[in-house]
């Protein structure tokens, strides 16, 4: 125990500081990117647009919104031309759907498309959220919605010949609905967007009987224990 009286060189300092597990000042506080999603995550909702071409060499876009605290996917719109003024709208009607609960929003990440016009940003603004847009040529920080479009491509578009957007809209709101019901994700527990509430889980036997329900025409199965 040092006394009161005692001067401690810079080295000693060092060597405690050290031996507690603490790093030099400017390390304590951890402010990088990955560390301000994961703080921030119930407040964080992302956007994206990505596209789909038909077997008619058709090109379509889908707009979709994904929050970062549940991971629930909603799609905002399929469009041939995404103009700034189709965009603004599709995300004053998300703001509607989402009613009380758009107020829990404090951060919206997009990239730098020039379709995310300064009128779609004022829709968030007016309600007191912060837009983040992406650094040029960084999409890591979009990475969560950049992810969904993975998935969505793996396990369902690339997977089936999509003829025009009647039927885009149909593969891409199965896949959505799949996604928030009842695909589970490693960061929430293997449980789906929608269900981060643990059912009590039912004892297994023998003659436990599962229930299969296909979807996309049997490309996605979804299996749960029949009552």
């Amino acid at each position: 125990m040092l006394g009161l009286g005692h001067k401690v060189g810079a080295s000693t300092v060092w060597e405690i500081l050290k031996k507690a597990g603490i790093e030099p000042s400017p390390q304590r506080a951890d402010r990088s990117w990955a560390v301000f999603l994961k703080a921030q995550a119930s407040a964080i909702v992302a956007t994206d647009l990505f596209h789909i071409d038909t077997v008619f060499l058709r090109r379509w876009f889908v707009l979709f919104f994904i929050e970062h605290g549940t991971r629930s996917v909603h799609i905002a719109g399929i469009t041939r031309h995404p103009t700034g003024r189709w965009i603004t709208q599709q995300a004053r009607n998300y703001l509607m759907d989402l009613g009380d609960h758009a107020e829990s929003i404090k951060f919206l990440i997009r990239d730098r498309g020039t379709y995310f016009t300064d009128s779609f940003d004022a829709v968030f603004q007016a309600i007191g959220v912060r837009v983040i847009p992406t650094l040029p040529q960084v999409p890591r920080m979009n990475a969560i919605a950049e992810r969904w479009i993975g998935s969505c491509r793996r396990e369902a578009t690339d997977r089936v010949l999509i003829t025009g957007q009647r039927h885009l809209r149909l593969v891409v709101s199965e896949y959505a609905d799949h996604y928030n019901r009842h695909r589970p994700h490693r960061s929430l527990g293997q449980h789906p967007p929608d269900q981060l509430i643990a059912a009590e889980p039912r004892s297994a036997s023998d003659r436990t009987m599962v229930s299969r329900l296909d979807r996309l025409g049997g490309l996605i199965h979804e299996y749960k224990q029949a009552a």
